[in-house]
């Protein structure tokens, strides 16, 4: 497979993976950890989302699903696909009982890209693939407009039914 189009392909399938997985499991509703309250409030002030701000601020703070598919994609590269994705998996595991956080997006997120990454390795995409994509998924979200980014994120958390109702 061409590796430009391997790359897309690899940054959409990563995008969603996160962006789902993180806002089914209600990082849009509240701060789970103490610097995502700050960083969404933030975000809010300068015209963006707060639910989407409280989204990016968790993401930054702790390994939700977006730490946990690069994490799991690098994994699957160095070790090797299954066996990497579910040592990542383990790592994020701790790192999330390390910064206090409740949740289980990280762990979730590099289970499902291990398999993600297996099933698309028939098609001729790698786990190289997979870490430039995630890259450029986190970008969209985090690395180029945040109030734009937020309201985007907003929209998905209100039609997943998982929109915060902090003030």
């Amino acid at each position: 497979m061409n590796e430009v189009i391997g790359i897309i392909i690899a940054a959409v399938i990563s995008w969603l993976n996160f962006v789902l997985i993180d806002t089914w499991m209600g990082l849009p509703e509240a701060p789970g950890v103490k610097g995502a309250e700050v960083i969404g409030r933030n975000i809010k002030k300068r015209g963006g989302d707060l639910a989407g701000g409280f989204f990016q601020g968790n993401i930054v703070c702790s390994p939700d699903a977006s730490a946990g598919t690069l994490l799991a994609s690098i994994g699957c590269y160095l070790i090797g696909t299954p066996e990497g994705g579910l040592i990542a998996a383990v790592l994020v595991f701790f790192g999330n009982r390390l910064c206090a956080d409740p949740g289980y997006a990280g762990t979730t997120g590099a289970l499902t890209i291990t398999i993600l990454i297996a099933l698309t390795s028939y098609i001729g995409l790698t786990p190289i693939m997979f870490i430039a994509g995630m890259m450029i998924a986190i970008l969209t979200i985090q690395g180029l407009y945040h109030p734009a980014s937020s309201k985007l994120l907003g929209k998905i958390a209100q039609r997943m039914g998982r929109y915060t109702e902090i003030e």
